[in-house]
């Protein structure tokens, strides 16, 4: 999963950054002013944008109009020192997805972000079953045929989002897309690395290569 912090306080927003990687596996880019904000939100893809409303160049509210104004449903959770109640009816209007006040519990900011994503994806509960897999997303655990897992960095990464997406053909850009931040150099086989190593560690069968259009996982046919 990939998530944008758009956060002018750059310590915090590094420490957001820091936690969502170690403690959720994903993938996160910064923006410290709202002018850069709006353009990643709007020209990158995301599963969710983490967004200040006290913003240099651009307010919060601002890059929220912009984003829903594309068509964009990229969830977005407003995370400011704001929070009277006009804030709030009017971040809820303009269309974000929940609101968290400074200062704040940094295990609380994880469990929003992870069931915010999960309800984008229609997936409201935590451990997502597909055949025998079974991926905890709380606790990163993965299970298949009934002995537990514990995967690294990249290869959860790209087996939860296929996970999400189950049944579906999800393209190999858009796997690139979901599964690196901004920064991270992308080698043009870095996909098919991950998925043979899965494939490995669980069964040939679980994921389908569909010739020219990408990737299933298929856990029903196992």
């Amino acid at each position: 999963m990939r998530v944008l912090i758009i956060e002018d306080e750059q310590r915090l927003a590094r420490n957001i950054a820091r936690v969502l990687t170690e403690v959720s596996s994903y993938a996160v880019d910064v923006s410290l002013d709202g002018e850069d904000g709006q353009h990643m939100s709007c020209s990158e893809s995301y599963d969710l944008i983490i967004l200040d409303l006290m913003l240099p160049k651009r307010s919060g509210l601002d890059i929220l109009r912009a984003i829903r104004k594309k068509g964009l449903r990229t969830p977005v959770l407003i995370l400011t020192a704001r929070d009277t109640t006009e804030d709030i009816i009017q971040g809820l209007d303009l269309g974000c997805d929940d609101y968290l006040s400074k200062p704040f519990d940094m295990g609380e900011l994880i469990a929003r972000c992870k069931a915010l994503i999960r309800r984008s994806y229609d997936r409201p509960n935590p451990v997502i079953r597909v055949g025998v897999l079974e991926i905890n997303t709380a606790s990163r655990e993965v299970c298949f045929a009934g002995k537990v897992h514990i995967l690294p960095a990249m290869e959860y990464r790209l087996l939860a989002y296929l996970a999400v997406r189950s049944g579906e053909v999800v393209s190999k850009e858009d796997i690139l897309d979901h599964l690196y931040d901004f920064d991270s150099e992308r080698f043009s086989n870095v996909v098919e690395v991950y998925i043979s190593s899965l494939r490995r560690r669980f069964d040939p069968a679980l994921i389908r290569t569909v010739r020219s259009q990408g990737y299933v996982l298929r856990g029903d046919k196992l």
